[in-house]
């Protein structure tokens, strides 16, 4: 008993020397709260550099079959999220992501995002934000509560964004205005939502920017962004060039596999996969 009792005076004793030496909390410097882009540690250490992804490269992601590229992505490949309703079925779409966040309100989340905006001049309703902040080649990213969750926008948020460039649109949640956002007004901006509600919106932007939880995939801000009908993949801009070079080989490939089979000249066996003679013949065409 004396042991055990000496062990907890030595354990206490260990505990109260680590808290003594723990450093205060920082205190946040003038104006980083009212910050355009919410700080995130996470972003900090991964860094926001300025993307070098170009519009022709995104064009090229968007001409390319959603499983070429998933096939090309080692990791990444978690980063793929199914079970979006898309308001321009056959539509495929690809950019950067613009994150955002948003919780369920309560009167004292309330005042405090009131306080937030009117510090940075931003407006408090995201999709009004985006609006008038977004970039051309962006793609939002709403994390709004999945299937259980509530209304990112309707078709005037919608308009909004779009008119500043945006190309599509992929909320963890839902959205109003199915009917209006399958206009032509619309035609080339894909919205892909769990579900669309005719509730008003009234959730909360807590986090601008920053990691986003869709489905069970993360999203940082600036991730490359490829959806359509299939669903939607998300990876770092970094593997872009590498992902066009083996997504663009392999579909060559497989319409050089077509092709064969359209011949009705070789049994489905030999070319897919392709038999070692076909392979030889397919590498020899391609030099």
């Amino acid at each position: 008993m004396r042991m055990m009792a000496m062990t907890w005076v030595g354990w206490l004793s260990v505990a109260a020397l680590a808290a003594a030496q723990t450093p205060s909390e920082v205190l946040a410097p003038d104006g980083l709260r009212a910050n355009r882009i919410t700080f995130s540690p996470i972003m900090d250490v991964l860094g926001r550099p300025e993307s070098t992804v170009t519009d022709a490269q995104l064009e090229q992601l968007a001409d390319l079959p959603l499983e070429s590229i998933w096939s090309t992505l080692g990791e990444y490949r978690v980063n793929y999220v199914r079970g979006f309703t898309s308001t321009q079925p056959g539509a495929r779409v690809a950019g950067r992501a613009l994150t955002m966040r948003f919780l369920p309100p309560r009167p004292d989340l309330v005042e405090a995002i009131d306080t937030l905006a009117a510090e940075g001049d931003w407006d408090r309703r995201y999709y009004a934000r985006a609006a008038e902040e977004a970039r051309p080649g962006d793609i939002v990213v709403a994390e709004l509560g999945g299937a259980d969750g509530h209304n990112l926008f309707g078709a005037m948020g919608a308009l909004g964004i779009k008119l500043r460039g945006v190309r599509g649109v992929i909320i963890d949640g839902g959205s109003r205005d199915l009917i209006e956002l399958q206009d032509e007004m619309f035609a080339g901006f894909p919205v892909f939502a769990r579900f669309f509600d005719v509730h008003t919106t009234s959730w909360l932007g807590v986090e601008w920017n920053a990691p986003v939880r869709i489905g069970r995939t993360t999203v940082l801000p600036g991730d490359v962004v490829v959806a359509d009908d299939g669903g939607a993949l998300f990876f770092p801009e970094r593997l872009v060039a590498q992902v066009l070079e083996a997504a663009s080989a392999r579909d060559a490939l497989e319409e050089y596999e077509r092709e064969l089979l359209r011949s009705r000249m070789y049994r489905f066996r030999d070319v897919y996969p392709l038999s070692e003679e076909l392979r030889e013949e397919y590498e020899r065409q391609r030099r």
